[in-house]
Parts: C-alpha cells; sequence; structure tokens
C-alpha cells in the first residue's frame, strides 16, 4: 500500500500546486462574484506581475501596458552621465568575458600615440544571441552596463537591426533612475560614501 501511495508522487505533488496557485489567482474575484476591471491607467496588474491586485484581467496591449518591474532584464544598455555625456564604461571587458554566448564586442579607444585609453570607440551586442541573463550588468565594477525594459524589437529580420552599436545602447542616468530607481538609489548612496570616505582621508 506504502509503495502504492509512493507511485506518481512528484505528478500529483506539480499538479496540486499548479491547481492551488489557478485557484489563488482567482480567489478575489471568486468572492466578489465579477471580474475586476483594467484601467486604462495600466496601473493595476495580476499576480506579482507588478502591483497588489489579482485575478483575471485584460489589457489593450499594445495601447495598455503592464508596468514593468524594476527587476525585469531584456537587452543590455551603456550609461553615460546627463551632466558632461561622459559614457562609464571604460572599455575594460569583463562584460564580454563573462557573457556566457559571447554576444559582445568592444574596441579600445586609442590616443594619438597609438597607446589604449580607458574608453570605446566602438561597442556592439547581437541581440539575436543575448540571452538577457544579465551577467554583463552584475559583474560591471563601473555600472556602466544594465538591462534595459525596452522589450519591443520586433524586426523583419535579425542580421542587421538586431546587431545593436554603441549609439543604439547608450541611454542617460536620468533614464537609468527612472527604470531602476532602487538601484540607482542605491549605486548613489554607495557612491556619495565611499567619495566622503576618500574626502575625509585627504
Amino acid at each position: 500500500m506504502r509503495d502504492l501511495f509512493k507511485f506518481g508522487f512528484n505528478i500529483r505533488t506539480g499538479l496540486w500546486i499548479t491547481i492551488y496557485h489557478w485557484a489563488y489567482t482567482y480567489w478575489q474575484d471568486f468572492q466578489r462574484l465579477t471580474g475586476k476591471p483594467w484601467q486604462p491607467s495600466g496601473l493595476l496588474s495580476s499576480g506579482k506581475i507588478g502591483g497588489d491586485t489579482l485575478g483575471y484581467m485584460t489589457i489593450q496591449y499594445p495601447e495598455v501596458k503592464i508596468i514593468t518591474p524594476e527587476r525585469f532584464r531584456f537587452m543590455p544598455m551603456l550609461i553615460y552621465e546627463e551632466e558632461d555625456g561622459d559614457i562609464r564604461c571604460t572599455s575594460c571587458g569583463i562584460c564580454a568575458k563573462v557573457c556566457p554566448p559571447q554576444c559582445i564586442w568592444i574596441v579600445q579607444s586609442k590616443d594619438s600615440s597609438g597607446k589604449t585609453i580607458p574608453q570605446c570607440s566602438e561597442f556592439y551586442i547581437d541581440t539575436s544571441i543575448c540571452m538577457q541573463c544579465g551577467f554583463c550588468a552584475e559583474y560591471c565594477p563601473f555600472d556602466a552596463i544594465k538591462m534595459n525594459h525596452d522589450y519591443e524589437l520586433s524586426s523583419f529580420e535579425r542580421h542587421e537591426s538586431w546587431v545593436y552599436n554603441m549609439q543604439d545602447l547608450l541611454v542617460s542616468t536620468t533614464y537609468y533612475a527612472q527604470t531602476h530607481p532602487n538601484d540607482w538609489n542605491r549605486e548613489e548612496s554607495a557612491r556619495a560614501t565611499k567619495a566622503a570616505e576618500k574626502a575625509a582621508v585627504h
């Protein structure tokens, strides 16, 4: 009897988890005997997609879009300082080294004597190969590359329009602060603390 109970236990467990989450999604709507409307403002969402409202909903995409969570990862983006226009990337190449599908290509800048300088003259990402793992953003020591929220990259071909150059990837610090407010505040706080400690030493 015990062996019979063990038979298919994992399958039953998986089905139970699926049924539980399905029922939980609709629970509030079952209580009210009506569905919750989706407002044109796009502030409501279902489950953990972004918001506190649960239930079955339909949004009129693309006129209305679900609010993108801050931790959402899609294609990488390069950050430049809006005050002076300086690009944070120093062309160290760490992002290209840790990239699993090897979809990042970087060309270092050189001065008049031919010596390399900590700037990139060219930066390419083949977005048709990128797996959106976020390793490039995680390992970048200069907070120069982050994961963008722009997921609408459809095109009729992928051999040219999906190879992004540096100008395609560049976004301002203001844009990054808007899409990743928590990360931005944490990084700026850490940067300010480090600057204060350095000033105190001198």
